[in-house]
């Protein structure tokens, strides 16, 4: 077997949830080893999604005001794009971040392993990179995310992509077919759009964003089934090698067929937990098919840990640094958990920010509620830059008047979610926000105006 490497801590992934993990356990005085397969450090996040992303998406913003300035005749010229050095900026940013967590790892005398790692038994992993190496430790949290969900009878071909390629951005095809309505292609869509596709949006549930209140989802809908062909309730039937598409509507059996230049199958993520000898020390798996855990984050095995999309839904990076956090803190004797205020974000235009109870999950609760929804035409700053097409809905527990859910849709959402978090994290009721002076003019003050018509709605 070779010599052996003994840790008290060794993190398997350096994404966000293993990064945050690895990083407290140290700072609390913890010899800590982490494992990553890849050159960069930073996971899915950081390479192939919340940064990248977020970045292309910003871009098409800027492209997107832009046009409207031009078509009012303030702008006198069309803004033109550099794809190739939008691409290049892209890899820079994701070098300089990756570089800053190894640094940050180095100062804290992390030891970095780079290679694949595999549970030989409960107490012993070995690492098979340039070097095999077997680490003998005390806990062991696995923190290596999750990979893109594949569809069966999809055929091989260059222009039909995963998330991952499609934030390579090799060309902008003219027609663009994206098979599922869901954070990813709506991501995706919008930032193609503005580039110049013209995309259909297929999706085989019969409701349209089913995660949100009907009201909200009808709402977006409107608001941009001129900018997408959505195509619910329809069922792929075949793709040519020339990628000529034929669906079919489950309701009506109507056909719909077109040719594309490029495919994008965006219909989620599963948890990564493949050649990890899991099966092996007999790890047991939740109906996610991720890892199981209890409460504190443990698996069936006391010792070892499972954080982040490797245990299921929801797959967010914030919650993947929560729990980080969280684990480490238990690990040093301390535990706090508040499934509540995760929030959630759509970078679309407009963007969908949501947290807490939606009214669905009220009900279901057996929850009395009240919601309450301000449009911003009501704001006067959404007038500016034609921001109008937006709202505010909160949703208040009328027997103690607390505030157990929001959504924010419109420019910004994600960043004015802020509020409605920490609200609903702190048990703030409607007198509590009604309080606060919201400046003006902004889009917040939408929350105070939500609070006034919540007490007119319940007097």
């Amino acid at each position: 077997m070779g010599k052996i490497i003994e840790t008290q801590i060794i993190v398997i992934g350096a994404g966000l949830a293993g990064y945050t993990v690895a990083s407290k356990c140290s700072l609390l005085g913890y010899k800590v080893i982490i494992v990553e397969k890849n050159k960069n450090f930073g996971g899915v996040c950081l390479n192939y999604g919340c940064i990248p992303s977020k970045y292309f998406i910003d871009i098409a913003k800027v492209l997107e005001k832009n046009k409207y300035l031009y078509e009012k005749n303030i702008l006198l010229n069309k803004i033109k794009f550099n794809l190739s050095n939008i691409n290049l900026l892209k890899k820079k940013i994701i070098k300089s971040i990756s570089l800053d967590m190894i640094k940050n790892f180095k100062n804290k005398n992390i030891l970095i392993l780079y290679g694949k790692a595999k549970f030989i038994n409960k107490n012993l992993i070995e690492i098979v990179g340039k070097k095999r190496k077997v680490i003998k430790f005390k806990f062991a949290i696995i923190a290596t995310g999750s990979v893109t969900k594949k569809i069966h009878n999809i055929p091989k071909h260059n222009n039909i992509w995963y998330s991952d390629d499609a934030l390579k951005f090799k060309f902008i095809p003219k027609k663009f077919l994206i098979i599922g309505i869901g954070v990813i292609g709506l991501e995706i869509a919008n930032f193609y759009k503005i580039m110049g596709s013209s995309i259909d949006i297929l999706d085989e549930s019969d409701l349209f964003m089913p995660f949100l209140d009907k009201d909200i989802s009808n709402y977006f809908y409107n608001l941009t089934k001129n900018k997408f062909n959505y195509l619910i309730n329809y069922k792929i039937l075949s793709i040519s090698d020339d990628l000529y598409v034929t669906s079919v509507n489950k309701s009506n059996g109507i056909l719909f067929k077109n040719y594309y230049d490029a495919i994008l199958i965006a219909v989620g993520r599963r948890p990564n937990v493949n050649n990890l000898g899991l099966k092996k020390i007999k790890v047991k798996f939740n109906k996610y098919k991720g890892i199981y855990i209890n409460e504190n984050f443990s698996t069936n095995i006391p010792h070892i840990y499972a954080i982040g999309d490797v245990i299921g839904l929801p797959m967010l990076a914030h919650k993947a640094i929560y729990q980080g956090k969280i684990l480490a803190g238990y690990l040093n004797g301390l535990c706090n958990i508040n499934w509540k205020t995760i929030p959630n974000i759509i970078y679309c235009n407009p963007e969908i920010a949501y947290v807490g109870l939606n009214e669905l999950e009220a009900k279901n609760l057996n929850i009395n509620y009240c919601s309450v929804t301000v449009p911003w035409r009501f704001i006067g700053r959404s007038y500016l830059f034609d921001y109008k097409y937006g709202l505010t809905k909160l949703i208040f527990n009328r027997n103690n008047n607390k505030i157990i859910g929001g959504v924010i849709l419109g420019f910004n959402s994600g960043e004015l979610l802020g509020e409605l978090s920490l609200a609903i994290e702190m048990g703030c009721n409607a007198e509590d926000l009604s309080l606060v002076i919201h400046s003006h003019p902004t889009f917040y003050e939408s929350i105070s105006i939500a609070v006034d018509m919540y007490f007119d709605a319940i007097n």
